[in-house]
């Protein structure tokens, strides 16, 4: 099965084994790139070697920065593909966890570890926006 057939399965197929089947070698292959891309950057950060000038050695600790940061995003994605492949076992992958309806393939085609339907999203990041607003 492929993205073009998901799309144009009838909405009575929603989950059924061959499309929990696609998610699930997806969010697999998700899963390994992520590890292999933390993988890589930790490596490139062991493998900078020490440089003597002050302005190379500010550069290169501001480009380590970066790279942690977006190491630690990615570190952070692996529970999310691990809780979405928890979900295709239980049968509960493809729903929101608030409602109960239908995520949708487009969304879970963009993000498979989607927890959420986009109405239930959108109204929890204009409440997170709210919070945060009142806090600063």
């Amino acid at each position: 099965m492929d993205e073009e057939a998901l799309l144009a399965a009838p909405e009575a197929e929603y989950m059924n084994a061959e499309q929990l089947a696609f998610f699930d070698q997806r969010l697999q292959q998700l899963r390994t790139e992520t590890l292999d891309e933390i993988t890589a950057i930790k490596n490139q950060m062991l493998g900078n070697s020490q440089v003597s000038d002050v302005l190379d050695r500010a550069q290169q600790e501001e480009e380590s920065q970066i790279a942690l940061r977006i190491a630690d995003r990615k570190r952070q994605l692996i529970p999310k593909i691990d809780a979405a492949r928890q979900r295709i076992r239980s049968g509960e992958y493809g729903y929101c966890l608030q409602t109960g309806e239908p995520i949708g393939i487009a969304r879970l085609l963009i993000r498979p570890t989607a927890e959420y339907c986009t109405d239930v999203k959108t109204i929890n990041e204009q409440k997170e926006g709210v919070y945060e607003h009142k806090s600063r």
